[in-house]
């Protein structure tokens, strides 16, 4: 553990139940109710984006199938999201932690990392930053938060979850370890299902038992994720809390009420993906050259294919003639598709930006 002259302030800020929360807000016929928001269950279905807490009693989970989620609560009622509306309240959360600190790393719209080691009012108490926090997001918004402060963001993050809704959990320096030791393996930071498998027929089920391998071991078996797994399991995590991430993808996505079986159909909804594709990146005045298609079957596996121009791009003539590209090419045969989503890449902003602050001349596209 470092020493305590080290010691950084994190609170991460996890909403209740976000998207549901908002229109249990904004109309008051859902509240109290089991909520889901996300596609329908008629028809070919959707995805659950998220489930009020009515709703999660059930066994409904973000991710699940809608049909799944009608199956578990015949009496759930589905909305579809707003997500215009859900950014207006993310903003202002966003302008609330503003008062505290200019350090936070947005993870979605309903969480974030702050890191108030310095806050902007001189309170020098994390644990009362996030309680005003919390008390201001709920007077001004009339909504929940849940806060987990700790000295790094994986411990913050955990305690966030473990007192839901409305909750408000301290890891301190002294019960990092222990508290780490009796944590499940499938709540560390990259474990998946498949490497928690992998661990469980190891006999790994606790970061206790992760704790019993070397550090050359636990590298031969999980490469280079071990070295984090090693780490974090003593409380050790050095990742700062980064107000301004590069940007290396833009995508936009669809799910939809009916199957698109003909490539016809799925090119029609790809102009559309491509416009709106077009203005996110001319407002943030971006250009890549890697388009990415993301296709999502009845059967919810998925396939991507991607194509790089010579030229970097963000005009939706451009984008939509390199999708075009790829749906000619992507084997399709036989496949009824259910989501369509286009993404871009590899920019080369920042390259450009040093280039012209050394004073070198670009040609202009």
């Amino acid at each position: 553990m470092p020493k305590e002259a080290t010691y950084r302030k994190i609170i991460h800020i996890d909403m209740d139940a976000f998207y549901a929360s908002v229109e249990q807000r904004d109309f008051p016929e859902y509240k109290g109710k089991p909520l889901v928001v996300g596609g329908m269950p008629e028809g070919r279905g959707g995805v659950v984006a998220t489930a009020s807490y009515e709703a999660r009693k059930f066994g409904i989970h973000s991710a699940m199938p809608s049909k799944t989620a009608q199956r578990l609560c015949p009496e759930a009622i589905f909305i579809y999201p707003r997500f215009d509306a859900y950014k207006v309240v993310s903003n202002h959360i966003r302008e609330i932690f503003h008062r505290y600190t200019d350090i936070i790393e947005p993870l979605s719209l309903d969480e974030a990392y702050l890191d108030v080691t310095h806050d902007k009012q001189g309170i020098g108490y994390a644990m009362d930053i996030a309680k005003a926090i919390k008390q201001a997001i709920k007077e001004e918004l009339n909504l929940t938060a849940s806060a987990g402060v700790s000295i790094n963001k994986f411990v913050a993050k955990i305690a966030s979850d473990m007192n839901k809704p409305d909750g408000l959990t301290f890891i301190g320096p002294s019960r990092i370890e222990a508290f780490m030791e009796k944590l499940s393996v499938e709540k560390f930071f990259g474990v998946g299902k498949v490497t928690a498998a992998k661990m469980k027929l190891m006999n790994i089920h606790t970061g206790g038992d992760l704790k019993k391998l070397s550090e050359t071991e636990i590298f031969r078996h999980f490469g280079k994720p071990g070295k984090f797994y090693y780490q974090i399991v003593r409380g050790i995590d050095n990742r700062p809390v980064q107000a301004h991430r590069e940007t290396k993808s833009v995508s936009v996505e669809d799910t939809y009420q009916e199957d698109l079986i003909t490539k016809k159909e799925m090119l029609s909804e790809l102009e559309i993906l491509s416009q709106r594709l077009s203005e996110r990146l001319q407002r943030a005045q971006l250009k890549g050259r890697t388009i990415t298609v993301k296709f999502k079957f009845h059967d919810f596996s998925i396939m991507t294919r991607s194509h790089s121009e010579s030229l970097l791009i963000n005009d939706k003539e451009n984008i939509i003639q390199t999708v075009n590209v790829i749906l000619e090419n992507a084997p399709l045969e036989d496949k009824k598709v259910r989501l369509l989503g286009i993404g871009i890449s590899n920019f080369e902003l920042a390259a450009e930006k040093k280039k012209l602050d050394n004073g070198i001349q670009l040609k202009l596209f």
